[in-house]
């Protein structure tokens, strides 16, 4: 069973540290409540972009752009620079629409701030007697995909990192879950995923992240990623209808009162009738779900996360300096959308990436 790397809090962060760090917090955030929010999100887009171009970010700045060079390898450095500060500014406009949208996104009034788009496709897998997998990424507003199903009257259940400052975490969980959006703890989740799965409810995850050195290798942005295996375990264990989406910020017109603004959107669904005639399921579950990722991020990649370490772990052929595995390239071939092009890019990414391991004699990517 996962556990908490919190740990148990000592007495002075149980009682004083992290009080006075929420306390602290709650301070800063004040701005958010009192002045007009089109204000307070200029003043931190302004903010994001002084933040990542500080001398003191270079380092994380220059890893961003490095993705990016993966991943758009078209753009000139200018270009890639330019939406890395992009990205900082979404992140710290992002931040200041995590602490208000309790408040502005009710019964009532969410539809002042989040549109829908294609969604009546996905409806009849809502409603129907099996669960269903949503997932997205760190791209758009990840956590008012969820909240706002939950608004619209389905059952929303969302795992989730508690935050280490325990009074914040606290203060998330109240005030999504009463507008019926249940976070749970990731730590302890599957033991309650079969009572959900088992009632057919839907369970919402961020799934972009390097799953670690056991994590499934799959393609993504053309280069081999660590994946969550959990997913795919999930889908086949329980059948469970598959849904791909993200909430994407729109531009807001210069000098309008406007103040945030997202569409929800439907990247890609699929189920068991997808993934039953394929050789390996799992993998066919874990490299699309990946390819669907990208396609979302590809549609607003100011709105990423670049500074996540996605490419960290590395296969194990890469990190043992073996040629690629056949079993591998088999695997990838056997894809329904992977063209002879795309596999042989992949595979001479993983043989650079491997040169490079050896060459400076290390395991995994920063």
């Amino acid at each position: 069973m996962a556990r908490d790397p919190r740990g148990t809090l000592t007495p002075v962060q149980k009682y004083i540290t992290q009080p006075a760090a929420y306390a602290a917090l709650r301070t800063a955030l004040i701005p958010a409540h009192l002045f007009p929010l089109p204000s307070v999100l200029r003043a931190a887009k302004v903010l994001g972009r002084s933040f990542g171009g500080a001398k003191f970010n270079n380092k994380r700045v220059n890893q961003a752009v490095d993705r990016l060079q993966v991943a758009f390898p078209e753009m000139d450095p200018s270009q890639r620079r330019d939406l890395v500060m992009q990205a900082y500014e979404h992140l710290v406009m992002l931040a200041v629409e995590l602490a208000v949208t309790p408040r502005l996104l009710s019964e009532d009034a969410w539809t002042d701030y989040v549109e829908l788009g294609n969604l009546q496709s996905v409806m009849r897998p809502l409603l129907n007697d099996r669960p269903t997998l949503l997932l997205t990424g760190h791209c758009g507003n990840w956590e008012i995909v969820g909240y706002t199903m939950a608004l619209l009257g389905f059952n929303m259940h969302a795992i989730y990192r508690p935050l280490d400052l325990r009074p914040a975490d606290d203060w998330v969980r109240q005030t999504r879950s009463r507008r019926g959006l249940d976070l749970l703890d990731k730590f302890g989740a599957m033991r309650a995923m079969p009572k959900l799965m088992g009632n057919g409810e839907a369970v919402a995850f961020v799934a972009d992240q390097n799953a670690g050195d056991r994590g499934l290798q799959v393609p993504y942005f053309g280069r081999l990623a660590s994946s969550y295996k959990s997913i795919g375990l999930t889908a086949l264990q329980y059948n469970a209808n598959i849904l791909i989406g993200q909430a994407r910020r729109l531009p807001v017109a210069p000098g309008s009162n406007q103040s945030m603004r997202y569409r929800i959107e439907v990247v890609d669904q699929f189920s068991s009738e997808d993934w039953n005639n394929q050789p390996d399921p799992l993998f066919y579950i874990t490299a699309r779900y990946r390819r669907s990722l990208e396609q979302m991020i590809r549609k607003s990649p100011e709105q990423y996360l670049w500074m996540h370490r996605i490419w960290k772990s590395r296969p194990r052929h890469e990190r043992l300096n073996k040629p690629f595995p056949d079993n591998l390239k088999n695997k990838l071939a056997a894809l329904p959308w992977m063209t002879d092009q795309e596999l042989a890019k992949i595979i001479d990414r993983s043989d650079r990436d491997r040169a490079y391991m050896q060459e400076h004699n290390i395991t995994h990517f920063k």
